[in-house]
């Protein structure tokens, strides 16, 4: 049961400033308005838009705690201490440790890594990891994408005498934990500009701070920023401000010299030597790297990720793409089960929200299922299963609705919780589920709105087929990195024909390949591609006009590169009468 979209088309930029940029930048009036619903208005603004410059980054010392940071940084490679460098086990993590580690692995003998097991150890700074630091005799811990709220267990690890420097982008609690530095933008007293770096980014600014500090050219940094684009892909921070910088840059590392490793997941994924985007990354390259912590273990990504051994990272390679073949399989039955849980019974059926609990479901896949089981039927959903004798699961959100918030009504049901309005993990016991579900689904009635539960689409403005050109198409093309709060732009083409030759594809039948043309009789032809939207076929092959919702891509096929539309959503056309 999917639910039928509204297209949303976004108010027009201001005629004045729509005509002025026009003119200014020597754009068509289309161009300009989608730039000034970006909140681009000027010539400078649009300069740095299209040009971003690194020497546009801020100052990393804007940052509370960056001078105590780099400091003790140096303190410890001067006194060849004993460092290590923990992380979470997804992809921000992974690639966070890795960038560090390569970095500092030149400058510190005694340097080690550690990412928690994901399913002994769970998120965040474990007690087992504090044992391992001391037992071990360092004396430096540098945790990145994690810890911000690890305020019990930073007073634990100061009374085995350990110094953690924190670099975290998440939100933080009532008390910061006292730890020597804590580097988070998000922090209430940090004064940092951008607020909304990845847990990379943030450890790519201490890095940035080390080395103006301690006069060692940044330019070593731009060997990094091939890590630095994956973590802001794979996280789904905004790509605007520097994350579109460090996308931008990190990019054209990706495209023109990856990492041995991360040459290794391209290969591995088919499209090293094609024109790599954000969204290649969050399809192709963070699954493979989220699989190994959810099969196996996060640190498999790490030893990949570091290695600078082409015939060694093959090999590891080959099982990462191993782990994500077993993810998928797991991610298909177990979404299948937990639809089919829903189609069989009419009160979930009839629910605002959706929480299912198997005890056989794969922890490390429940994400994934909750954000499919949310997409087919659009409600705030949570799926469980049981770890370490727990209930425990992810959670994914709909359409402005606070997950967080609703999961907190719930808190004296778990043992522990966390994360933001569109995703959260959490943790109950088993017999708390039924209360859990009764109170989850009388806060989300409560609070969810009508229009809620309603899927839209945003669109940027109308657009018919003929204006699309290849002037269009390159200026569209200069508008990437595209990511969230800077998406590509989505048009509606009006009044559209099948050209007769539209059919459907794919190994299931279910998407379609589109071949469209204008009914003003002209002969040029529109190419685009429908995903899972066969259902759509019977009523535009009967030769009636219908309306697209669509973004325009770059089809790379054999070494030819052509114009396809991405189709969003088909729709009949209304009858007037």
């Amino acid at each position: 049961m999917e639910n039928e979209k509204v297209w949303k088309i976004k108010e027009p930029g201001d005629i004045n400033d729509v005509k002025h940029l026009s003119a200014e930048l020597s754009v068509d009036m289309a161009v300009a308005n989608l730039l000034v619903q970006r909140d681009i208005r000027n010539y400078n603004d649009a300069k740095s838009f299209f040009r971003p410059r690194l020497a546009d980054l801020h100052d990393p010392f804007l940052m509370k705690d960056m001078e105590k940071a780099v400091e003790r940084l140096k303190l410890a490679i001067d006194r060849q201490e004993k460092v290590l460098i923990y992380g979470d086990y997804d992809v921000d993590g992974t690639t966070s440790v890795s960038m560090l580690y390569l970095f500092l692995k030149d400058k510190i003998k005694n340097l080690d890594y550690y990412i928690p097991d994901r399913y002994s150890e769970g998120y965040g700074i474990s007690p087992k990891s504090i044992e391992f630091a001391a037992d071990n005799h360092f004396t430096l811990v540098i945790v990145i994408d994690c810890g911000i709220k690890a305020v019990e267990k930073i007073a634990y690890a100061r009374t085995r005498h350990l110094d953690y420097i924190i670099c975290d982008h998440h939100n933080p609690g009532d008390r910061l934990p006292d730890a020597f530095a804590v580097l988070d933008p998000k922090r209430p007293d940090c004064d940092y500009p951008f607020k909304e770096l990845s847990g990379c980014g943030v450890g790519f600014k201490f890095l940035m701070a080390y080395c103006i500090k301690y006069k060692e050219p940044i330019s070593q940094l731009n060997e990094l920023l091939d890590l630095v684009v994956v973590s802001i892909a794979s996280d789904i921070v905004p790509v605007i401000g520097e994350n579109r910088v460090l996308a931008y840059y990190g990019l054209k590392k990706l495209n023109s010299n990856p990492s041995v490793g991360l040459k290794t997941l391209l290969l591995n994924s088919g499209i090293y030597g094609t024109d790599i985007t954000i969204n290649d990354i969050v399809f192709k390259i963070g699954p493979r790297l989220n699989a190994a912590g959810r099969i196996e273990h996060g640190e498999k990504s790490v030893a990949l990720l570091i290695s600078e051994d082409e015939k060694a990272a093959g090999e590891m390679g080959v099982e990462i793409n191993s782990f994500n073949e077993i993810r998928k399989s797991l991610d298909r039955d177990i979404t299948q089960e937990a639809l089919n849980q829903i189609a069989t019974n009419d009160e979930l059926f009839r629910r605002n929200s959706t929480v299912l609990f198997d005890r056989n479901w794969h922890k490390g896949v429940v994400g994934i299922v909750a954000s499919r089981v949310s997409d087919v039927y659009y409600k705030p959903t949570v799926i469980l299963t049981e770890s370490n004798g727990m209930a425990t699961g992810s959670a994914r959100s709909i359409n402005n609705f606070d997950l967080y918030e609703a999961i907190d009504y719930c808190s004296d049901l778990l043992e522990s919780y966390g994360g933001h309005m569109y995703a959260a993990g959490l943790t109950m016991k088993i017999e708390n589920i039924k209360s859990f579900v009764e109170r989850f689904e009388d806060f989300v009635t409560r609070k969810l709105k009508k229009d809620q539960l309603v899927q839209t689409i945003d669109v940027d403005t109308r657009l018919q087929l003929s204006e699309i050109s290849p002037k269009l198409v390159r200026v569209l093309k200069q508008f990437e990195p595209f990511g969230p709060h800077n998406m590509a732009p989505v048009f509606i083409a009006e009044d559209v024909l099948d050209a007769g030759s539209s059919r459907v594809v794919g190994k299931n039948s279910e998407h379609l390949k589109l071949d469209l043309v204008e009914p003003n009789g002209s002969s040029k032809r529109f190419s685009g591609i429908a995903f899972s939207q066969a259902d759509k076929f019977p009523f535009i092959s009967k030769g009636i006009p219908f309306d697209v919702c669509f973004s325009i891509s770059e089809n790379n096929f054999r070494g030819r590169t052509s114009t396809q539309l991405l189709i969003r959503d088909i729709r009949e056309r209304k009858s007037d009468k």
